[in-house]
């Protein structure tokens, strides 16, 4: 009888342990997903399953996305062997993909941002800078670069206070007003 003890003790363990590590896992493949993705508000519960299916859902809408990316640029490859004389000149039109963009990704106490917009865009850096301020969060690196008629900006920031965080989705929406 001891002997069986201790061995159900152990599998117990294990099967506690493993299901820690499941529900860590779970947790941190739902932190990957953008929170403008996220099908449920911040009050909501969401059962691991739920998370799941969001993960599974999101990663879906990313494999279609490559998919059209990829056929555009085949298209595009097709289109410039044709005619070598168009295959190095920048597009004059902000036509080839929907601008602005705006892309903010929560990484742990980070937060990530991306922008793209036209030449004739109507935002300031300094007034998205204010916006993230403003949502708690303290710019460590601002960087833009112009490549055709395109403005790609990259901003990185830390949370200020890392107990309290920072809403993502809640600044994606003020630069969405403010951009759009």
């Amino acid at each position: 009888m001891e002997n069986t003890s201790p061995e159900k003790l152990d599998r117990k363990t294990q099967e506690k342990n493993r299901r820690i590590q499941m529900k860590y896992l779970s947790s941190k493949l739902f932190s990957l997903i953008p929170p403008h993705h996220h099908q449920y508000s911040a009050k909501d519960m969401v059962t691991q399953q739920d998370q799941i299916d969001q993960a599974i859902t999101y990663i879906e809408k990313l494999k279609e996305r490559v998919d059209v990316l990829m056929r555009r640029k085949d298209k595009i490859i097709a289109q410039g062997t044709s005619d070598d004389s168009k295959k190095f000149m920048p597009s004059t039109s902000c036509s080839n993909i929907k601008l602005p963009m705006i892309e903010v990704r929560e990484l742990g106490s980070t937060i990530e941002v991306i922008l793209v917009s036209c030449l004739q865009k109507k935002f300031t850096m300094q007034e998205v800078i204010i916006i993230l301020e403003e949502e708690g969060v303290q710019v460590v690196t601002a960087n833009f670069s112009t490549i055709g008629d395109k403005v790609y900006y990259t901003i990185h920031a830390q949370v200020k206070i890392t107990r309290l965080g920072v809403d993502a989705s809640r600044v994606y929406l003020r630069l969405q007003n403010l951009i759009c």
